[in-house]
Parts: structure tokens; C-alpha cells; sequence
């Protein structure tokens, strides 16, 4: 017979320490009505399909051939597309989860009132650069302000004074700046223009955040890349390029030559995308999730925090087509934010667990799906 977790353990089971407490998230989380959680699928044979993020893409096809070995009668396909067709696929009932780097947006919740979005783990984003002649040590200083200039195109040389006085004593080459963006709804077009926005008012005035955005000129006139994975590609093949690529291609970029950089944070400090900076950064965060987990966490508050950090969010409907495949999401969720938030399934991707409160607002939310 099958067994559940009772939702008010949930906590001792997660493999998270980004983080503890939570304040108004956790105690909705533990008021609201919700059954037990499922540990194991129905009996039977079950497919489920997952599309979205591909920045997730690597690790949900860890998570999922990993679920299969244990449970051999549940089989889950997985595509890395985008954030926005995972979105969208999951709102038209076309996958069972879509995966997301950017939470679903207020009209999104208007137009699809059944969605979830439920964290899985904490990713981040990484800024790169293809600069041949500089050191491989190096990981040049970059803020908001001066990106959204190379993105807006009034730097347009990486020896700019701008990039110079970040950098002093760096032997910055002439090379002209080559801004790429992602094509399609991204959600890590999503997390670059928010951290542009928060550091240029200009930026923000002019262009904004979102999973798309009318590209200034510069960036618009380079051909779209597809995916973080083309992103790394384009990059490689294109001397002078900055480009904004999911940490879980840190290691893809760093095979390829490719530079990456130190981001200011609120704060003015410069950190790299490493595990502890990643942990404080979310760390702020936690007393302030939402029982809804709808939360930016770019340019926190944190003592040497990184500055572009998220939740990498499944997107669900509460109501699923049967029993069966209410219980085996479920299920697998849950397996996800407990057995697979542990080091040997995150650190090949450089990401970090949930924190403990989180995962018990995840397990609310979770347990909504009949």
C-alpha cells in the first residue's frame, strides 16, 4: 500500500539550508486545508511530460531518469523548450508540469486561476563574455548599469572608460562589445532585464523586464539565440560577446573559453555565481515567500549576496484529467523538493537546495493538486 506525509513533516524531510524561518508564506502555509502528500505513485503504469526552462532541462532529465529506477512503472518525458512554453503548455493542459525561471505574472494567474507555481530548487544566472587575449583567472566586474549600456549600445568597446574603472589595472582589450539575447519568452530574459532595471533607471524607463522586451537596436540586430545552450554556442563563436546564460551551463561556458563575471549586488559588492553567495542571497528571501511562492529574489538585500538568483518553479494545474495522475504529480513533485534538492543530483548544475520553510510552502501548494 502506498504511504503519505503528513504535510506538517514535510520540513524534517528536505535537504535544504539556504535558509530557515518565514513569517506570513509559512503560516498561511501551515492553516490552509490540504491532505496528505503522496510518497509513492499509483500502482500501474503512468506517463507524465514536462516541457519549459532550459536552464531546469539538465537536471529535471536527472530527476526524472532517477525517479523511473526507483519507480519503474512511472515514466516522465522531459523537453527543454522555454519558460514561456512551459507556461503555456501547462495552462492548455498539453504537459503535466511546465518549468519556469520566472513565476507565473499576475495576469497569468487572472487568465489561469488553476496554475500553480511551485519551487524546486534555487538556480541562478551567470553573466559571460568571449574575450580571447584576457586572462583565464580574470572574471571581469560588470553592475547593471554598465550592461544595460552594452545592451543599449552607448558602450560599445570593452575598453570603455565605464568597464575600465570597474577593472582597473585589467589589460581590457579595444574589441567591440557584441550584446546576444534569447529569443522567444524567457524566463532568463526575465532575470537579466530585471536585474538591468533595478540598476539603470533608464533601462527600466525605457525598455523594462519581462520574459520579452523590445530589444534596443544593438542587441536586436544578432540573431536570437534559442536556447542556453545556443546561448554558450554563440557566444564561443563570437569574439566580444556578452551574453546572460543559466548557471547550469557554468560549466558548458567554462569548456568553451568563455570568461564569466563578478555582478554587483545592492550592496556594491562584487560576487561570483558561487554556492554561498547564491545561499545568502536567497537566504533574505525566506521570511518574505509568499504561500504562493510568487517572488523576484533579483538584487536582494544580502551581505555578499549574488545578485540574480530564482526559484526554478514547476507549473501545475490543480486539476488534473484523473486520480492517478493527480497523485503521481504529486508524488513526483514531492520526491523533487526532498530526495532530489540532495548535492548528488544539484551540485552538477550549480544549484542550490530549497530552504527547509520553503519546502513546506511548496508541499501546501502541492497538495491542491486533485
Amino acid at each position: 500500500m502506498a504511504t503519505a506525509v503528513p504535510l506538517v513533516l514535510v520540513t524534517a524531510c528536505s535537504g535544504g539550508n539556504a535558509g530557515s524561518g518565514g513569517t506570513s508564506g509559512l503560516s498561511s502555509a501551515l492553516s490552509a486545508p490540504a491532505g496528505p502528500i503522496p510518497s509513492t505513485p499509483a500502482p500501474g503504469s503512468q506517463t507524465l511530460s514536462e516541457t519549459g526552462s532550459t536552464l531546469l532541462a539538465q537536471l529535471m532529465g536527472t530527476w526524472a531518469a532517477a525517479y523511473h529506477r526507483q519507480y519503474p512503472n512511472v515514466t516522465i518525458t522531459t523537453a527543454g523548450t522555454s519558460s514561456g512554453t512551459g507556461i503555456s503548455k501547462a495552462s492548455a493542459g498539453a504537459v503535466s508540469i511546465g518549468a519556469s525561471d520566472a513565476y507565473l505574472s499576475s495576469g497569468d494567474l487572472v487568465q489561469n486561476p488553476d496554475l500553480l507555481n511551485i519551487p524546486l530548487a534555487v538556480s541562478a544566472q551567470q553573466v559571460n563574455y568571449y574575450l580571447p587575449g584576457l586572462p583565464t583567472r580574470v572574471h571581469l566586474k560588470l553592475d547593471g548599469s554598465v550592461l544595460s549600456q552594452m545592451y543599449e549600445g552607448t558602450i560599445t568597446s570593452w575598453d570603455d572608460p565605464a568597464i575600465r574603472r570597474l577593472n582597473p589595472g585589467v589589460p581590457l582589450p579595444s574589441t567591440p562589445v557584441v550584446p546576444l539575447h534569447r529569443s522567444g519568452k524567457s524566463g532568463d530574459t526575465f532575470l537579466f532585464t530585471s536585474y538591468l532595471s533595478t540598476h539603470s533607471s533608464d533601462w527600466n524607463g525605457k525598455i523594462g523586464y519581462g520574459t520579452t522586451v523590445a530589444w534596443p537596436a544593438v542587441a536586436a540586430s544578432v540573431p536570437p539565440a534559442g536556447s542556453n545552450k545556443d546561448m554558450v554556442s554563440e557566444c564561443r563563436d563570437t569574439v566580444g560577446c556578452v551574453a546572460y546564460v543559466g548557471i547550469s551551463y557554468l560549466n558548458l561556458a567554462n569548456s568553451r573559453g568563455l570568461g564569466y563575471a563578478q555582478l554587483a549586488n545592492t550592496l556594491g559588492q562584487y560576487e561570483l555565481p558561487a554556492g554561498p553567495a547564491i545561499s545568502a542571497a536567497v537566504a533574505s528571501f525566506v521570511s518574505s515567500t509568499p504561500a504562493n511562492e510568487t517572488i523576484s529574489m533579483v538584487d536582494g538585500p544580502a551581505n555578499g549576496g549574488y545578485p540574480i538568483v530564482n526559484y526554478e518553479y514547476a507549473i501545475v494545474s490543480v486539476r488534473q484529467r484523473s486520480a492517478a495522475v493527480a497523485r503521481d504529480i504529486k508524488a513526483f513533485l514531492h520526491w523533487i523538493i526532498t530526495t532530489g534538492n540532495s548535492a548528488q543530483y544539484l551540485e552538477g548544475v550549480q544549484f542550490q537546495p530549497l530552504p527547509a520553510s520553503v519546502v513546506l510552502l511548496c508541499d501546501a501548494q502541492i497538495a491542491k493538486i486533485s
